[in-house]
């Protein structure tokens, strides 16, 4: 039988495979957080379970008690690194029309995606993708150096 984790990006990223802009930032028992390798711009990061998982309904109680506290110290990390206006957070889990490994995009926004976008939220990251601006992979790697600094302190 095939194994169904080689050829799922999620999890070839997280065995650095290739290797996120500035590797991984953060682990936990469960969880790991990289920086998004898509154009959602410097400053998005992704938090995905570890073990390759096609749904929430499929978190173990362990996954799931670690994921809210997480999500907030992850986007707690980007206010106080970037300031945004806000925070996305977004579940994405397909691949192609195909379920994929679970992972929750926290994407900061601030204003210059108004002056550069026509609308916030779902649009906004619909356009991004159109867009296809190349990621900063320079700039990506550093700003995931601070976040894997500041996160490490608490």
């Amino acid at each position: 039988m095939a194994d169904p984790t080689a050829d799922c990006l999620a999890c070839n990223l997280a065995r650095g495979d290739p290797e996120p802009p500035g590797g991984r930032i953060l682990a936990t028992d469960s969880w790991v957080v990289e920086h998004c390798v898509g154009p959602l711009g410097v400053g998005a990061l992704i938090v995905k379970p570890i073990r390759h998982c096609l749904s929430l309904a499929d978190l173990t109680s362990a996954e799931s008690a670690e994921l809210g506290l997480l999500l907030r110290r992850v986007t707690a990390a980007l206010r106080e690194l970037l300031a945004p206006a806000q925070v996305y957070c977004t579940l994405w889990s397909h691949a192609g029309w195909e379920p994929g490994h679970i992972h929750f995009v926290l994407q900061p926004v601030g204003p210059e995606a108004k002056e550069r976008f026509a609308a916030p939220g779902p649009a906004l990251q619909a356009a991004m993708f159109a867009a296809n601006e190349p990621l900063d992979a320079a700039a990506a790697a550093a700003f995931a150096q601070s976040a894997r600094a500041l996160l490490a302190e608490g």
